[in-house]
């Protein structure tokens, strides 16, 4: 009667009770889809929101494959990419370097421990956009227009020259090109109290670049972690070299475009 291609079951209890069954599979039959809330919004946002997420979803639902032959592609790929981009980036990187030392002297490089597998870290390289002893009264989130960064840092950040050295990370084989984004141990094990299936993201490399940085603004709480995490799930589940691409072709868009996430 309404000439419609999709039907969306926004109810908590899908097993029976009040939802017309009978109804909807005479609709599927029909070639209509049938969709519950979850999958509607994963199939048109890009992403798998936490509060309709359950643990049975995920062990019997599919995708999250791992597996060798991935390993080896997303490997091959990675040094691949990693390898290109840093012959082409080392003048940036050594004039970055050089006007670093000219601001703010020693050191060029910034490593902070980052988490990248349930209970393993390594430590994350960049050029260091912030004034020495940044954090000398403790861990906290970096945010937009932090009085810390010079001013030297802030182009840097704008333009993400400070990520380049994440490349060594790359060929080391401690991040990947493509996956969520490397959190700090003090964040994660707050996080992994507050938020749900946050320690997921933890079972593939982090990235430099993920689907969480290029569909969601820079973030600095718990509410942007939750946030970032149901895209970084969407990744974990579709992952593609397709999807790869997608994410570097979107992420030297937003470079460009000075977009700031």
């Amino acid at each position: 009667q309404h000439k419609a291609t999709h039907i969306v079951v926004a109810a908590h209890e899908r097993r029976g009770g009040h939802i017309p069954l009978d109804q909807l599979l005479a609709c599927r039959l029909a070639g209509i889809q049938v969709l519950d809330l979850l999958n509607f919004y994963e199939q048109e946002l890009g992403l798998i929101r936490l509060q309709y997420l359950r643990t049975g979803w995920l062990v019997y639902g599919d995708g999250f494959t791992q597996g060798p032959t991935r390993a080896i592609i997303k490997r091959l790929f990675d040094v691949a990419v990693a390898s290109a981009l840093l012959l082409l980036a080392a003048p940036v990187m050594l004039l970055t370097a050089v006007v670093i030392l000219l601001e703010t002297g020693r050191p060029v490089f910034f490593r902070q421990e980052r988490v990248c597998a349930p209970g393993q870290s390594f430590d994350i390289l960049k050029f260091r956009s912030m004034v020495q002893d940044a954090e000398k009264d403790g861990p906290r989130w970096a945010s937009i227009g932090d009085d810390r960064i010079t001013r030297v840092g802030r182009f840097i950040r704008a333009t993400r020259i400070d990520e380049l050295p994440q490349l060594i990370n790359v060929l080391r084989g401690e991040m990947s090109f493509v996956g969520p984004r490397p959190e700090r141990p003090y964040f994660v094990e707050k996080l992994n109290q507050q938020v749900p299936y946050y320690d997921i993201r933890h079972y593939v490399k982090p990235g430099i670049t993920g689907w969480a940085q290029v569909n969601y603004p820079y973030g600095a709480n718990t509410h942007d972690a939750k946030q970032k995490l149901m895209y970084d799930l969407y990744y974990i589940k579709h992952w593609s070299l397709w999807l790869e691409i997608k994410i570097i072709v979107k992420t030297i868009a937003i470079i460009f475009e000075k977009k700031g996430v």
